[in-house]
């Protein structure tokens, strides 16, 4: 009986030394290239998806109507555009990000287009809260609760015609940088690239 006990005790002594040296010394996956832990997605997403669950608002506060999609596509192209991408055109940045950032403007799993399958208050959720490593910034310090709550709706509402209006401003393409100025090549002995 005293090896049993002897065996139980080390065991749960030993596991936690070889986590912290392995995690310390070794090389646990952090890059976004690095190949992810198995069932990383599935161990992650099951408490994400119970807090939003217990947290997400149920009732929506702004109408779906002309001026809430206007001001969400403003808002989704001032805030989102660069890692989610346009109506059209994917995100350069967010399909190399880990997880990927979800093109919300293509269709996937049918009709379904980006995040329209979620309840608003689900999308709400995220926007306000962001989503920890993942890259997904929370805006509850950036935007108004409205505002918020626009882009919410918009998204809610991607599967369906929108106004001529938002269209316009989520087909745009993203020019974020109109000024390009050349900069002298790295002093590395390296050829710059053509």
């Amino acid at each position: 009986m005293f090896r049993i006990l002897f065996g139980i005790i080390l065991g749960l002594l030993v596991l936690p030394v070889a986590a912290f040296v392995w995690f310390h010394h070794g090389h646990p996956p952090v890059a976004v290239t690095d190949k992810p832990f198995p069932y990383e997605r599935q161990i992650t997403s099951i408490p994400l998806n119970a807090r939003i669950d217990a947290e997400a608002p149920k009732t929506v506060p702004v109408e779906a109507n002309e001026a809430t999609f206007v001001a969400g596509a403003h808002i989704y192209r001032q805030h989102c555009a660069f890692c989610h991408g346009v109506s059209g055109v994917p995100s350069q940045v967010g399909k190399h990000m880990f997880p990927d950032a979800p093109p919300l403007w293509e269709k996937h799993h049918g009709d379904v287009v980006g995040v329209s399958d979620d309840p608003p208050g689900e999308t709400y959720w995220k926007v306000a809260n962001g989503i920890r490593l993942t890259g997904m910034p929370g805006y509850k310090q950036v935007l108004s609760e409205t505002e918020m709550w626009q882009v919410s709706v918009l998204l809610a509402n991607a599967d369906k015609p929108l106004p001529p209006a938002a269209l316009e401003l989520l087909k745009q393409p993203l020019n974020l940088d109109p000024g390009v100025i050349a900069l002298p090549p790295l002093a590395t002995g390296l050829a710059p690239a053509k």
